[in-house]
């Protein structure tokens, strides 16, 4: 197998240590042999018509934003429930945000909003499970380990990038879910090499740079094709008595490594500096907002699946300050984001989804925590898994449509409830991606890929 010394970066939570993406090892590969997967890509092009390019970027929210303070609001509710802020109009007739969202007010046609997801767990662990990998069976704050791989990851190892030469599969900075690294982002029995990759940094400093992307100063491009020539002899010999196809298989991984790291494809979408200050101001000079500029950059470039970490959404107490440090930064990303990819003409190639792990109660707490009420600044609001908003825009998608509404006090579903794997469905249908291929599991059993729930056809 290729293998290029690009210097070291940090040890991941699985406990492998990776000096860079292309090093990674090819444990899980055989888990579906080449034939089957090339098989699988044929289906889902039958099933999705004609063949995708289609892109996927996911803003995640990691710790839970509350529906009744963004896309949810009660303001008929009592007080204790209607929260702090007031709703607004946007410009599609009856639908609502939160008076924190004056930007995405305008553009409520280009997104839609799903009120009713669910999955009744309040628990954060057992929450971002659900949501990242469609099952909540057997994890929790106690047991913590993932049992199933991240949706993006099985998307991406059918489909592969979009553009040969660039990780089809990247975290903006990093993936993580609840302090987890890669957590419940993680390939899992797919294979370490389905993680993510990872940018690492804050794309908003001056010196950003996404390290193992290059050569390491010791390998010139001629030194690295005789190496690849070199394996390509020894190997052969095995190749031609390699009925599993496992062998092809992992040359085509080696493909994609050897083109990251001496093409020019993938650089160049990491590099911001080729952006005009003015798209720059656009996203907001701050981290979040220039994470969402790279992830708009890498689907450009060929990238399918591209997940953003913006993480400290649990707040118990001190709403207040929370939310108004947040959602205006959340506000400017989303309306930036959208707005840049309809002027590029890709909004249709690129859903964008928005989410946490669960949402937060209904009625607000007193702000106490515990100890006298209001002593942690202003009230807050606990977990809860029994209504969840989500913000879906792009690829297909329909905009300015409300789908399923919950009760008066937004407790729980109302009309037309929804679980993780419907959404799951309808991420897979924008990708082209078969939802009924099945996985082995580290014991051997085949797990299919989703396995509840069908496509939100009302978004189409």
């Amino acid at each position: 197998m290729l293998r290029i010394n690009a210097g070291r970066s940090p040890a991941y939570c699985d406990g492998y240590s990776r000096r860079s993406f292309v090093q990674i090892g090819v444990a899980g590969m055989a888990s579906i042999g080449l034939p089957q997967i090339l098989a699988a890509k044929e289906r889902s092009a039958e099933q999705g018509g004609a063949k995708k390019d289609t892109s996927v970027i996911l803003l995640w929210l990691d710790g839970g934003p509350g529906h009744m303070d963004t896309y949810d609001m009660k303001p008929e509710a009592p007080a204790e429930y209607r929260g702090i802020w007031k709703p607004i109009s946007t410009n599609v007739p009856g639908m609502q945000v939160t008076e924190l969202f004056p930007l995405q007010a305008k553009i409520a046609d280009k997104f839609s909003v799903i009120r009713t997801l669910h999955h009744d767990n309040s628990d954060h662990f057992t929450g971002g499970h659900w949501m990242l990998t469609g099952r909540g069976e057997g994890v929790s704050g106690a047991s913590q380990k993932g049992k199933h791989p991240f949706f993006g990851s099985i998307a991406t190892k059918m489909t592969g990038p979009r553009q040969p030469g660039v990780p089809a599969n990247v975290a903006v900075p990093y993936g993580m879910s609840i302090g987890l690294r890669p957590g419940y982002f993680a390939g899992n029995y797919l294979g370490v090499h389905h993680n993510p990759f990872e940018t690492d940094g804050d794309p908003n400093a001056d010196n950003f740079q996404v390290q193992n992307i290059g050569l390491a100063k010791d390998l010139t491009i001629d030194r690295l094709n005789d190496r690849r020539s070199l394996l390509t002899s020894i190997d052969s010999l095995r190749r031609e008595a390699d009925s599993s196809g496992m062998i092809e298989a992992m040359d085509q991984f080696d493909r994609t490594a050897f083109e990251m790291v001496t093409g020019t494809r993938t650089r160049e979408a990491f590099d911001l500096s080729k952006e005009d200050a003015k798209t720059r101001e656009l996203y907001g000079r701050y981290s979040w907002g220039q994470s969402a500029l790279l992830a708009r950059r890498l689907v450009e470039a060929g990238s399918t699946f591209v997940s953003c970490h913006f993480g400290g959404w649990d707040h118990h107490w001190d709403l207040k300050a929370g939310m108004e440090n947040y959602l205006p930064k959340i506000d400017q990303l989303v309306y930036a984001l959208l707005t840049d990819l309809s002027d590029r003409g890709i909004l249709d190639k690129v859903m964008v989804v928005l989410c946490g792990e669960f949402s937060r109660t209904p009625r607000m707490n007193d702000g106490g925590n515990g100890g006298p009420p209001l002593s942690k600044g202003t009230p807050g609001r606990d977990h809860w898994g029994n209504a969840i908003a989500c913000f879906v825009a792009g690829g297909g998608i329909q905009g300015g449509r409300l789908i399923g509404s919950t009760d008066r006090l937004g407790e729980t579903p109302k009309e037309h409830p929804l679980r993780p794997g419907d959404l799951h469905h309808t991420i897979f249908r924008v990708l082209g991606v078969d939802p009924s291929q099945h996985f082995l599991d580290h014991s051997g059993r085949p797990v299919i890929a989703v396995d509840h729930g069908e496509v939100i056809s009302e978004l189409f």
